[in-house]
């Protein structure tokens, strides 16, 4: 197909959320695209965490569904349509999708944290509304400047991974694992972001780098597939009945991780659950000077022991999403050494129709056969 402008509308098919657990698919009217936009024909969506809170409860965290929403950020597609003034991109072309659309001229976007911008309007995010709808959709018309070309060697249900790998890459900025003093880090959680952070600190050359999680599956996979150089599996034990005991817990456990591999505390943690007894644990888990990253989007008001944190000049820091880091992240993706990021990709599901299976898998620890479930893809 060679290079054209699209001027007509078309009808298309969109997976949409209308509360929880009810998925239709429907069909819309797609507009051509605008000046400044291309059309994507979507090939690849992964499904995350977000995507399944919506899925399951029709709202994430404090976040409502106001409107019946398509979900799915984790894009790649193909370029079939170029709106006027779109000079780099043309039909054919192979591309990742960046979904965060700032506003390009507040204070923070111009600083070049736009993923911090205020009015920030993010596909398949119930925040801003009207809703930005997501990307299980057949097609989508997009700004051509969100568009990232692919090289033609990058499979697109590989490249789907440039998004949540994005928020890895954004964590290691945000800890300067460049610092020649980062020398052993501890990820906390396993799922798909603990995994691509645990992979972007062994791709920035951290030496030693530790995983940990409940599930001995996924710890186990992290060190088989060289995400991570050591692993230790957190026992599941009663719920502490006051916040001493759980402070104790979490630092009997912070100890315990010390000892594997005699790693002591570490440089770096990254905090990859939200949940309040591994935040506890990240602190204690830290050398003085050190930092812990916070990255889970779990239970937004917490216990801390922070005077463990003030004392030793230990830093919070938050990451949220990412700016600036799909060149970096293809780069990544594009090298045949390192940890082996397309084996996150455990399931696929052909078609629109099959997004509820796809949600139902996503949703599970393991398939039927005893699988793995990290990273769920659903392909057009």
């Amino acid at each position: 197909m060679c290079s054209s402008h699209a001027t007509t509308s078309q009808t298309i098919q969109a997976s949409v959320l209308h509360g929880a657990k009810d998925l239709r698919l429907e069909a819309r009217e797609l507009e051509a695209p605008a000046a400044g936009e291309v059309q994507v024909a979507v090939r690849a969506t992964g499904l995350c965490g977000s995507d399944l809170h919506y899925y399951g409860h029709y709202r994430n965290g404090d976040i409502l569904v106001r409107e019946p929403l398509s979900l799915g950020h984790e894009s790649s597609g193909e370029v079939v349509a170029v709106g006027e003034g779109v000079t780099d991109l043309a039909v054919g072309d192979r591309v990742a999708l960046e979904v965060g659309q700032p506003c390009g001229t507040c204070a923070r976007c111009t600083e070049g944290r736009y993923n911090i911008c205020p009015d920030m309007r993010f596909r398949s995010s119930a925040k801003s509304f009207p809703h930005a709808q997501g990307t299980l959709q057949d097609r989508i018309n997009h700004p051509a400047a969100w568009c990232h070309k692919l090289p033609e060697s990058m499979p697109l249900g590989l490249s789907a991974l440039l998004e949540p790998l994005s928020v890895a890459i954004q964590a290691s900025r945000r800890a300067n694992l460049g610092d020649k003093k980062t020398q052993k880090v501890l990820v906390l959680g396993a799922g798909a972001v603990g995994l691509l952070v645990a992979g972007m600190c062994k791709v920035a050359g951290v030496p030693q780098v530790v995983i940990a999680d409940v599930d001995a599956n996924r710890v186990h996979f992290a060190t088989a597939h060289k995400f991570a150089d050591a692993a230790y599996v957190v026992p599941m034990g009663p719920r502490p009945a006051t916040t001493d005991e759980a402070l104790a817990t979490a630092k009997q456990t912070a100890d315990a991780i010390a000892a594997v591999e005699n790693v002591g505390q570490v440089d770096v943690v990254f905090e990859c659950t939200g949940v309040p007894s591994c935040v506890q644990t990240a602190i204690y888990a830290t050398r003085p000077g050190g930092k812990v990253m916070l990255i889970g989007m779990g239970t937004p008001v917490q216990t801390l022991p922070i005077s463990a944190a003030a004392l030793r000049e230990v830093d919070l820091c938050g990451v949220f999403r990412y700016a600036n880091t799909y060149a970096e992240g293809i780069d990544i993706l594009s090298r045949a050494d390192g940890p082996d990021f397309a084996s996150l990709i455990t399931h696929e599901f052909k078609g629109l129709a099959k997004v509820e299976d796809a949600f139902a898998m996503a949703s599970r620890k393991e398939d039927d056969e005893g699988k793995l479930v990290i990273k769920v893809l659903v392909t057009n």
